[in-house]
């Protein structure tokens, strides 16, 4: 089989090539991505794309299937140009796709393209994709949701999956995290566990994540079987004001959503840190989800529970770790950080 990766450098794409490059039924892969490796990897080609502006169909011709995971995050202040990038770019990658004649197509979407769900029910996959309308990233990734709607009504030829995980970790996405989400002010030592004694939270945060090599193997079997439609994704067990203090021995410290919002929204505003508030909100508000039909259709099992996955993120802050991409180096913020500071924390992409 010949696979794309579409957006190979991130998260999510290293722990997917990585994983391809092991399976005997793929024979070539094909990483696509708008800054490429130098590093040479048997199985794959680094093609350098810009899904907002290049012609994808070339690279798409002859594929089996296509992996569609490229996705900004930031600039969070410039939101025309994260929507070209996720909204735009996506609609041109399926377009391009179906021109290319490919059989299989597979989209990481989210749990972020959840409509608004209170916490004390599981949601399967016939939850409402409306979004969380505060959060940029949820109304793109609802937005894209629909797009597929009208991609799958007029190509059934084309058998699509929609990946749907929690939050994807892993210890080498670790910097990239960092830059996208903490900024250049948080320093290193600040994620050693040592000096982790209170960790602020609140009730309505109730979370999942998931390991990156987890979601991984998702979107391999994906690849691999028939399926079809989507399939939520996240380890055990949801992630709780207790699970916190388990896991890091630590004391957890009553924050009232209000609270942690305005905090947000003043150093947000003030450019301290490159997150804006919607993604607290989008946590308080996307449901828990049931990862039943990933288990049951796909025969997936995740091999990293919550505390582990959530130990090796900490870990990967406190030791700076990273990946040999340009996305996902650990230096990528340049010496002391100066590339970020002078990139606005998220006034352009970092």
């Amino acid at each position: 089989m010949r696979i794309v990766v579409v957006g190979a450098t991130g998260n999510a794409g290293t722990s997917l090539i990585e994983l391809l490059r092991k399976d005997p039924d793929i024979t070539s892969i094909v990483g696509l991505a708008r800054r490429i490796p130098a590093t040479k990897l048997e199985k794959v080609q680094w093609v350098r794309a810009d899904i907002t502006t290049d012609d994808l169909q070339p690279v798409f011709e002859g594929a089996d299937g296509i992996v569609h995971l490229a996705w900004a995050i930031q600039p969070s202040r410039n939101l025309d140009q994260v929507e070209r990038i996720n909204v735009d770019g996506s609609r041109r990658v399926f377009e391009a796709a179906a021109r290319a004649g490919v059989g299989k197509l597979v989209y990481a979407s989210s749990v972020g393209a959840y409509s608004t769900s209170d916490k004390d029910e599981r949601r399967d996959e016939s939850w409402p994709t409306g979004g969380v309308q505060t959060s940029f990233y949820s109304r793109h990734k609802a937005a894209v949701e629909d797009i597929l709607d009208g991609f799958e009504a007029r190509h059934p030829q084309i058998a699509v999956v929609r990946v749907r995980p929690a939050l994807i970790f892993k210890q080498e996405a670790a910097s990239e995290i960092r830059r996208l989400f903490f900024g250049p002010f948080v320093p290193s030592w600040a994620f050693n566990r040592k000096w982790l004694p209170l960790i602020p939270f609140h009730h309505e945060l109730r979370t999942q994540v998931v390991h990156s090599a987890d979601v991984a193997e998702a979107y391999r079997l994906s690849l691999l079987g028939d399926a079809r439609g989507a399939f939520n994704l996240a380890a055990e067990p949801p992630v709780t004001a207790n699970l916190l203090k388990e896991t890091f021995d630590a004391r957890v410290l009553k924050v009232s959503p209000g609270l942690l919002r305005r905090l947000a929204e003043l150093t947000w505003r003030l450019r301290m840190q490159p997150t804006p508030p919607g993604w607290l909100e989008m946590g308080t508000s996307a449901p828990l989800m049931d990862t039943s039909r990933a288990r049951s259709v796909l025969g997936w099992q995740p091999r990293h529970d919550a505390a582990e996955t959530l130990l090796e993120l900490i870990e990967g802050l406190q030791r700076k770790s990273g990946a040999d991409t340009p996305t996902m180096a650990s230096r990528a913020g340049g010496f002391l950080r100066n590339r970020e500071i002078r990139k606005g924390m998220g006034g352009s992409n970092p």
